[in-house]
């Protein structure tokens, strides 16, 4: 595979993620998977992605692994309630690259009826690169 195939490589199970947001917006295109318990977020790391030594800037790990936990949580939550968060917090495992494909795993970990919580596990091309844990505040929606 060439340097521009794989910049444009895709795997299999991900689609354009349908949820756009101005925070994210500069980091498009964003690609999602869903299963039954998780919406997975990917992204194929570029240079507008990279901080001032050339790696991938951790904010941007922890913006999606935020934005991922948060779908994830709202998936096993009835009536699509707005969530906000209170507290993420994010372990670097490792440095990422331009090329790579970035993918956050996330897991729902348990709900009550005002709070949520969710984890992540960060991956470069397969390899963990950074760790998290999440924190929402449950609102109901207003009618």
């Amino acid at each position: 595979m060439s340097s521009s195939e794989a910049a444009v490589a895709v795997p299999e199970g991900f689609e354009r993620h349908d949820r756009r947001s101005p925070m994210t917006d500069p980091w498009e295109p964003l690609y999602a998977r869903r299963t039954a318990a998780a919406l997975i977020l990917g992204l194929r790391l570029a240079e507008p992605h990279t901080n001032a030594r050339g790696l991938i800037h951790g904010g941007l790990i922890a913006t999606l692994a935020d934005n991922a936990m948060g779908l994830s949580v709202a998936l096993h939550l009835p009536d699509k309630p707005s969530l906000l968060t209170i507290s993420l917090s994010i372990d670097y495992l490792a440095s990422a690259g331009v090329g790579q494909w970035l993918e956050v795993e996330t897991n729902f970990v348990k709900s009550g009826r005002s709070i949520a919580f969710a984890q992540c596990l960060v991956h470069a091309d397969g390899a963990p690169c950074a760790r998290g844990n999440a924190t929402f505040k449950v609102l109901a929606k207003k009618d």
